[in-house]
């Protein structure tokens, strides 16, 4: 299983949206470097929902459905998109500020690219993550 932190701007589509539509296609990522990320996912993947530009934080987790197909926005058929479903809230969101302050993440590839809307993390980060949600 591989790990990836998805960004998505929660007055487009939040984590609340996904979890009532049930399943979703994670469509208009225009970034070569996201797409290569979106086109490694295979179905089972987990990845970490976080909200960007508003709250800045991870809110839930997510489970890749489809694997990557033909994003269903893109006339030109350029782009892919994958679908993702809800798997679980986190018990309390996980803040950039928090993130960036723990050394344990410092490697972490969101982090470093910053602009990357969606980023492959390590079972580490994640585990790290979701027990920062805990705490």
């Amino acid at each position: 299983m591989n790990y990836w932190l998805m960004k998505s701007e929660p007055d487009v589509f939040s984590y609340d949206d996904l979890v009532k539509k049930a399943k979703a296609e994670w469509d208009g990522v225009r970034n070569h470097a996201a797409q290569g990320h979106m086109r490694a996912m295979r179905k089972g993947d987990r990845a970490l929902f976080y909200h960007s530009n508003i709250g800045l934080e991870a809110v839930g987790i997510m489970t890749i459905v489809e694997e990557a197909a033909p994003d269903s926005t893109d006339d030109s058929g350029k782009w892919i998109a994958v679908h993702v479903a809800p798997h679980e809230k986190l018990a309390k969101p996980v803040s950039l500020k928090a993130m960036k302050g723990d050394s344990a993440l410092s490697d972490m590839v969101m982090l470093r690219q910053s602009r990357l809307s969606v980023a492959p993390l390590t079972k580490a980060q994640f585990d790290h993550i979701v027990a920062m949600s805990k705490a």
